[in-house]
């Protein structure tokens, strides 16, 4: 329920999906719950995705309301994030668990680098055609998949540099967030179907306890994050968060070398 809730205000405070911190923390929880080693990486990276189906829900609609949305380019990274988030999960079903937490620590750490130098592209090109978009959408949800983020930190560095506007940038980026989101959670779910070895609550490489728990209370706090943003120096925050994700990353791959 913490990690919940932690997760719902980071998101709502910084706009950043909670791959990054539920990751490393469920890995440290299901080393003490006693999971093989083998399926450590893969849980986490299930059940997060799946935690993030809700909150990127009721993201979707609040951007929707707000109409910040670009639904041209929704529809056209769509089905590129499906295939791309689906088949990944296929891809690291086969990587071991210490190869999963060194690219997940590797990605974390290479995001926090560039929040903590504030880097953005620079808007030098259009959208790319219908195919392009699509590329886009393979690679952003391959990636999203191994690492169980909604995609923020991919679609809306690429929606800027193709001279998108920031707030819409953000708004469609939540919106791809949910099919990447779904699809990651299917294809753990049916990945780790039937493994030996997992909690007997799991469904998949999805953690079913842990889900129902965290999902309420990011959701509900989420809108507290978003308030706070506007009383609080952002700017500051964003750095703090950015080293604590250093910290989480290589965190994670101390416990999973050392379980």
């Amino acid at each position: 329920m913490a990690l919940g809730g932690v997760v719902g205000i980071m998101a709502g405070l910084l706009g950043i999906g909670g791959g990054g911190i539920m990751v490393p923390i469920l890995t440290a929880l299901f080393v003490m719950q006693g999971v093989p080693h083998e399926h450590l990486a893969h849980l986490a990276l299930g059940t997060a995705m799946a935690a993030i189906i809700p909150a990127s829900t009721a993201s979707l609609l609040s951007h929707r309301r707000h109409g910040a949305v670009r639904w041209e380019i929704v529809r056209s990274l769509t089905p590129g994030i499906l295939v791309g988030t689906f088949l990944a999960t296929f891809l690291a079903a086969l990587i071991p668990t210490s190869g999963l937490a060194i690219f997940f620590a590797c990605f974390m750490i290479l995001m926090s680098l560039q929040m903590l130098a504030n880097l953005k592209p620079k808007p030098t090109r259009n959208l790319p055609g219908p195919a392009g978009l699509g590329g886009a959408g393979l690679g952003i949800g391959g990636i999203s998949a191994l690492v169980a983020i909604g995609g923020g930190s991919l679609t809306v560095p690429f929606l800027t540099w193709c001279n998108v506007k920031l707030p819409m940038s953000i708004g469609t980026s939540a919106a791809v967030g949910l099919p990447i989101a779904l699809a990651g959670a299917l294809g753990y779910l049916i990945n780790g179907w039937g493994t030996p070895g997992l909690p007997d609550a799991a469904m998949g490489f999805v953690y079913v306890p842990a889900l129902l728990l965290m999902a309420p209370f990011s959701i509900l706090l989420a809108p507290v994050g978003a308030r706070l943003a506007h009383r609080l120096p952002v700017a500051m925050l964003k750095r703090v968060f950015a080293v604590m994700l250093m910290g989480l990353a290589l965190q994670m791959v101390y416990t999973v070398f050392n379980a």
